[in-house]
């Protein structure tokens, strides 16, 4: 395989809703091209993406696939991405290390919540986008239809390049506005019949052709000037127009295919190759430190490694993007995160499964190794004199929570091990040793997500294993003052232990005023402040411990007991066991004894005079919140509304973003725990939410006394 210069490499995230046909149009793409010599059928399990047997059993996507195609002397590095939300975070890895994406749509169902979540990264992100209309053969397809969604989603940005004549079984003809062409296929599709449009057409084409010069030229000056002389611009003219605008987010081609008949993928690739933006007329990447990085093939050797890969028989397969410079076969690198010095053995271009040998890649390229020591998705290689490191994806929230445990406890190790292994293929698997909950978290973008996981655990690797429904990890706090003492005295031969502790306990808020005075059952108490400790919790809110022991009642040196003590019970409220926040305690009195006294003593002292304050002092279980935002079809939003209101939400808002409803609401952590699963269901799987954590609340007086009965009765059960 020849070397390809920078200026002659262009990387595409081809983008797409479950179901519009990415895998089918990626062995199209590939038979066209040479790569393949027959093309994959999903249903036979014989395709170049969705090789894994996850993939094969399910018949989804669940990974990326990295694959090359040589067209008219140029490379076009292309990452077919999955279409299910659950796999966003293959999706947003492709569209930080590729600069252009393709947004396939199923033609029988125009734009779908896929199309809508894609966009929405593109927009975040400020990629290029080219629309690509598939399944033209469909009796359901309406493409005039689907083009009226685009633009009126999209705006008047979104321009077709061609439109088919017509659609449905028949379809086989489609008119290309560009070159003002009409192109036509034999039954098995491959190569076009280039004729001149038919004279019914021509009006209909005139008038996109002029859509489209408008656009072209509305990105450049020059441009502008010309087709304002002559009211036209060339063919070449009009290639360097669009690139600008694609640049620019300025306008949104759209382009037809049938990828099951191989029609319209030669023509597909002719754009790609002649008209997406190269490499290096994208923005440029910035490293950690802020540091432009340019993808020049002269400056120093940098490899950002964004995806991790584990085949049978081979072990870890890592892809990179070739940041700077030149890596060759054999170059000795040094790995910024870790600092471990590699080597790089092996140099590959892939196609799937299908690697192709290399001896060097260039800036700007795409491709992976094999057999790296010590190198994590996410790391960057350096060449000599480099300092590059790089951190530009960022993933969502998890959105669907599963406790996991082995069948066989024996195994906790292992399973631990390869689920750690397993995220660096995924980093939107996260995996949590939960201390408060006493389990094992593994959090995800959805059921299917982890539903994934399980089972490559249990066929894989032959390791049973157990989902669980996660605890909530409430907080408790108090609602009003109390006061409590505690005497703790031990006597058994030689030196005994003594502790006396009086304090009082208050609900704390920031900034709250020190009251001198407090008054419990008619007896007044007055503080006098030796000293203020603040504690940020590490579970959240705070813990204010005030000193106010006058007249040597308690020595100094026994108060970080006393608080040791306040702390250990703040880690195990008395409702339900859950960590305790935002209290104040003032120490204000106590005894002790010249001899007995110690630590020991005014830790347990301390602690129990707490325990019995906080019982006394109105306590409440506090529940996390989140902020929830919902996108669904708006023939859904009286469904989705209606479920969010029984599950305790707070609807704070509605508004219409791009053809879907946008629900905000604030809703308990405790009710969305199967919240992916019910609105897939609700909608058709036509509808996406996202949630982050936005404040601990009051659970209502029903749901305590509930979670007060069910702690106590796991107590019993423990005893």
């Amino acid at each position: 395989m020849k070397v390809y210069q920078t200026n002659e490499i262009k990387n595409i995230a081809l983008l797409g809703n479950d179901g519009s046909g990415k895998t089918t149009l990626t062995e199209a793409l590939l038979y066209e091209s040479g790569i393949i010599k027959r093309r994959g059928r999903i249903t036979a399990k014989n395709t170049v993406s969705d090789y894994f047997p996850v993939e094969q059993e399910y018949g989804y996507s669940v990974f990326s696939t990295v694959y090359h195609v040589e067209w008219n002397g140029k490379k076009l590095n292309i990452i077919d991405c999955p279409g299910s939300d659950d796999f966003v975070g293959a999706a947003l890895t492709a569209l930080n290390v590729t600069d252009t994406a393709v947004l396939l749509l199923n033609g029988q169902y125009g734009p779908e919540v896929g199309t809508q979540n894609h966009f929405r990264y593109t927009e975040k992100l400020g990629k290029p986008v080219i629309f690509l209309v598939n399944q033209l053969d469909s009796e359901k397809c309406d493409f005039d239809h689907v083009l009226e969604q685009l633009r009126e989603n999209y705006g008047s940005k979104v321009v077709p390049v061609q439109y088919p004549i017509s659609t449905g079984p028949d379809f086989n003809s489609l008119i290309d506005v560009l070159l003002m062409k009409k192109y036509s296929w034999k039954p098995e599709g491959g190569e076009p019949v280039i004729e001149d449009i038919p004279a019914e057409e021509m009006e209909k084409a005139q008038a996109w052709h002029k859509v489209l010069v408008e656009a072209a030229a509305e990105h450049d000056e020059t441009l502008m000037e010309k087709f304002f002389e002559s009211d036209s611009l060339t063919e070449d003219e009009m290639r360097e127009g669009i690139r600008k605008g694609l640049v620019a987010r300025g306008m949104f081609p759209v382009f037809c295919v049938c990828a099951g008949k191989d029609m319209g993928v030669r023509r597909l690739m002719e754009f790609l190759g002649n008209v997406v933006p190269f490499v290096d007329e994208m923005p440029v990447v910035h490293n950690t430190r802020g540091v432009p990085v340019l993808p020049d093939p002269n400056g120093p050797t940098s490899l950002y490694f964004f995806k991790t890969a584990v085949e049978p028989h081979i072990g870890d397969v890592q892809y990179f993007k070739v940041m700077s410079g030149v890596v060759h076969e054999g170059d000795d690198l040094t790995n910024a995160d870790r600092g471990s010095k590699e080597r790089m053995a092996q140099l590959y271009v892939c196609a799937g499964a299908i690697r192709e040998k290399v001896e060097e890649l260039r800036a700007g390229d795409i491709g992976c190794t094999v057999k790296l020591k010590d190198v994590k998705t996410g790391n960057t290689l350096n060449g000599k004199d480099c300092d590059n490191r790089f951190n530009f994806i960022k993933y969502p929230n998890p959105k669907y929570t599963r406790a996991i445990k082995p069948v066989n406890e024996a195994d906790m190790e292992k399973m631990m091990a390869i689920l750690n292994r397993m995220r660096e293929e995924d980093p939107t698997w996260v995996i949590e040793q939960s201390k408060e909950l006493k389990q094992i978290l593994v959090h995800g973008q959805g059921e299917f997500h982890l539903r994934t996981l399980k089972w490559r655990l249990e066929n894989n690797e032959k390791l049973p294993v157990q989902f669980l429904e996660p605890k909530i990890p409430y907080r408790e706090t108090i609602t009003k003052a109390a006061r409590a003492d505690y005497r703790h005295k031990k006597q058994s031969g030689g030196a005994g232990q003594f502790g006396e502790v009086h304090l009082i306990v208050e609900p704390y808020y920031e900034g709250m005023p020190l009251p001198d005075t407090y008054k419990f059952n008619g007896q007044e108490f007055k503080v006098t402040v030796k000293g203020t400790e603040t504690i940020d919790l590490e579970w959240g809110g705070k813990l204010v411990f005030v000193n106010s022991v006058v007249g040597g009642a308690i020595d100094a040196r026994f108060m970080p007991a006393i608080l040791k003590g306040i702390m250990s019970r703040m880690e195990q409220g008395p409702l339900t066991g859950s960590y305790a926040r935002d209290v104040r305690v003032i120490v204000y009195d106590g005894k002790m004894h010249p001899v007995d006294s110690n630590e020991i003593s005014f830790m347990l002292a301390g602690r129990h005079a707490f325990s019995d304050a906080f019982k006394n002092a109105g306590p409440k279980i506090l529940e996390p919140i989140y902020d929830v935002e919902v996108f669904c079809p708006s023939d859904k939003l009286g469904d989705v509304m209606s479920d969010m209101q029984g599950r305790r939400g707070m609807i704070m808002g509605m508004s219409s973003e791009k053809g879907y409803e946008k629900l905000t609401a604030k809703v308990p952590l405790k009710e969305m725990s199967n919240y992916s699963t019910a609105l897939s269901s609700l909608t058709g799987g036509r509808a996406s939410f996202i949630m982050k954590f936005a404040s601990y609340e009051l659970v209502p007086a029903d749901v305590q006394t509930k979670l007060m009965k069910e702690f106590e009765e796991q107590e019993k059960d423990e005893m």
